[in-house]
């Protein structure tokens, strides 16, 4: 990474001295609980209300959350092993040493929310709604996203390596030391929602065209 763009600081996380987690508590969880030093396999908690629920020093080897109400949830020092939803509602939520490998999100409801050193990896994310949204140390690798919303959202050393983004739209972002090199932008509509974010040459030639309208000339 260029000098000028710093890269996300990342701490090691490693959750230790869990205990298993049991149908029986997974069902009594309610809003507002709190869930500390487990382990899950394969656990569903598929539309629940959870609102408010805070999760630390957990780990989850594969959690479905397809429609489960988690606005204002805490997670903190969470290891993930495939995350999967078809719609993740979890606006206002604050993500604190998180990491998530894998898994497939339809429309990520991620509005107002905080995220502080996480990493999500190889993960498929139809629509990414971070609008008025605050990333500080923040990797996204190998994964595909297909529309990104960043409407007054703020992003301080954000990376996205070998990722792939189809869209971004919003305006008003705050950016400091984003880093889109590691991207392929071949689809991008539009790039203003993050402007001044770091690109490569090649990305820079590639689209130049798209660059020269938002500038307000006409190509062609």
């Amino acid at each position: 990474m260029a000098s000028d763009t710093d890269a996300p600081r990342l701490n090691r996380i490693e959750p230790g001295g869990l205990d298993p987690i049991d149908d029986e508590e997974l069902g009594e969880l309610l809003s507002g609980d709190l869930l500390e030093g487990r382990s899950g396999a394969n656990v569903d908690l598929d539309g629940r209300v959870l609102r408010d629920l805070a999760i630390e020093e957990c780990t989850f080897a594969g959690i479905r959350l397809d429609g489960t109400e988690l606005q204002g949830a805490r997670f903190r020092e969470v290891l993930i092993d495939r995350l999967d939803a078809s719609v993740l509602r979890a606006a206002r939520t604050t993500w604190h040493g998180v990491r998530v490998e894998g898994g497939r999100v339809g429309s990520a409801e991620l509005y107002d929310t905080r995220f502080d050193d996480v990493v999500v990896s190889e993960a498929r994310l139809g629509f990414l709604n971070l609008r008025a949204s605050r990333l500080r140390d923040v990797l996204f690798r190998g994964c595909r996203i297909d529309e990104l919303d960043v409407d007054g959202a703020v992003f301080e050393r954000v990376a996205f390596d070998g990722c792939t983004i189809g869209a971004i739209a919003g305006t008003a972002a705050r950016v400091a030391h984003v880093d889109l090199r590691g991207a392929d932008l071949d689809r991008i509509d539009r790039l203003e929602g993050l402007r001044g974010a770091t690109l490569s040459d090649e990305q820079v030639w590639s689209l130049a065209p798209l660059l020269a309208r938002e500038a307000g000339f006409r190509v062609g």
